[in-house]
């Protein structure tokens, strides 16, 4: 079968509105897909930076999968979410990448979103917090039912991702 080896980190987010972000993160692929190493799932540390607009969070990438062909190429969803100083977690934004498909070192930059909500949601969440969030994570990378949500765009996330083929020629993969 042929193999791709994703190795890299998530590097950072900014241009959120608050410090103290962390990230949640997966790897969705479709059913010709088999994992043979790695985690496709994950969380980083908060990171509270001082005084930069970025927070670091160097978080490593190293999944390893086998195909039987391109259908479901891998995909990167991201939540990023703000812990206050009392613990309280609230999200700030989803995003989602396609792993690039040329081999070789990419740097990248995901856009996040988050939903608008009610304009009784929006008022709550600038006194209460939280906020709306989607029943289901398909949704981050799914079909068209993300294109009917109202969304406001937050900050980006920055990744480094080094992609590997092996024996892609060998088995009639072509990309």
């Amino acid at each position: 079968m042929a193999e791709v080896h994703i190795i890299g980190q998530i590097v950072g987010a900014s241009g959120f509105p608050q410090h103290s972000l962390f990230c949640k993160w997966g790897v969705h692929t479709g059913g010709a897909w088999k994992l043979l190493s790695g985690a496709v799932e994950g969380q980083t540390q908060v990171d509270n930076p001082q005084n930069e607009d970025m927070a670091f969070w160097s978080h490593p990438i190293d999944i390893h999968f086998a195909t039987k062909g391109l259908q479901g190429w891998p995909k990167l969803h991201l939540q990023v979410w703000h812990q206050d100083s009392f613990g309280r977690n609230e999200l700030y934004g989803y995003s989602f990448l396609h792993i690039p498909s040329s081999p070789g070192t990419h740097t990248l930059l995901s856009p996040t979103w988050r939903p608008l909500g009610t304009w009784q949601e929006q008022i709550s969440q600038i006194f209460v917090g939280g906020g709306p969030q989607l029943k289901s994570p398909n949704l981050i990378y799914g079909g068209a039912d993300r294109y009917r949500l109202q969304t406001t765009a937050m900050g980006q996330v920055h990744l480094e991702l080094t992609v590997l083929l092996r024996n892609f020629d060998q088995f009639g993969v072509e990309c």
